[in-house]
């Protein structure tokens, strides 16, 4: 069944069957972005609307810049999969999602044209816009499941949508060797503190004190989006000092 766009820009409605209802009628709060990790958009626009697939999503965004809308934004799209973030578990209940054609890590990882970003960020914009979105809430596919997904990855430019007001950012710490490394098997308090620190943020992260398999899928996660100059899994002192320099730019609580 076909439906208006709810976004104002130019866009073409291609329904996708594989939605229902948001849980508990929750508004969306968060705008979570992927990557399509497929050989065409032309083919995964056939998959995203493939009623056998069980995948879909709000939008697509094609690389020279097209929109395809194939989920109405007041129902849920299948995007996230099993996913986490700020202790929710259904993210794609409190979610929008915009797949970004590019072929991924898979079949050949390239930059993204600057038509494909542009309507991204415009798209995004609108989208935050009218469901009062916060910057802090538009996120990667990665960072909500960290040990299963890669994207959008570290090429996409982040650092451009945040200009444009789009996601939160910070400049990243430089690389440095001065300063605390943690490392797959080490363990104590000062890994429980790190750990802790992007439970704060919003990861789903267990706080064992144990730089485990979990611990290192969510620093790679964290770098992909906010430290992309080198994406290791270790725990370095940029890796560090960036993840402060995002808790400290977080928007205070009022706690009254």
């Amino acid at each position: 069944m076909s439906f208006q766009p709810d976004t104002p820009l130019p866009a073409t409605v291609v329904p996708s069957p594989s939605h229902d209802g948001r849980a508990d009628d929750i508004e969306p709060d968060m705008l979570l972005l992927h990557y399509t990790g497929m050989v065409s958009a032309d083919e995964a626009v056939a998959r995203l609307c493939d009623p056998a697939s069980k995948v879909s999503c709000h939008y697509l965004v094609h690389e020279d810049g097209r929109i395809v809308q194939m989920v109405p934004e007041a129902r849920r799209a299948w995007h996230a999969g099993l996913s986490v973030w700020e202790d929710e578990p259904d993210t794609n209940s409190r979610s929008i999602g915009i797949e970004i054609a590019n072929p991924g890590h898979e079949f050949g990882y390239v930059d993204f044209p600057d038509a494909q970003i542009d309507a991204v960020i415009a798209l995004g914009l609108d989208i935050c816009e009218r469901h009062g979105i916060v910057r802090h809430r538009v996120l990667a596919h990665s960072d909500v499941a960290p040990r299963r997904k890669e994207d959008p990855g570290e090429k996409f430019p982040w650092d451009r949508l945040a200009a444009a007001k789009l996601g939160h950012w910070q400049k990243p710490a430089p690389l440095t060797t001065q300063g605390d490394t943690f490392l797959p098997g080490d363990e104590g308090e000062p890994v429980e503190e790190v750990q802790s620190l992007f439970a704060i943020y919003g990861y789903g992260i267990e706080i064992s004190g144990r730089f485990d398999e979990q611990t290192k899928a969510v620093v790679t996660a964290f770098q992909r989006h906010f430290r992309q100059e080198k994406v290791d899994g270790i725990i370095d002192p940029s890796t560090i000092a960036t993840l402060r320099r995002l808790l400290k730019a977080l928007p205070k609580v009022n706690s009254d």
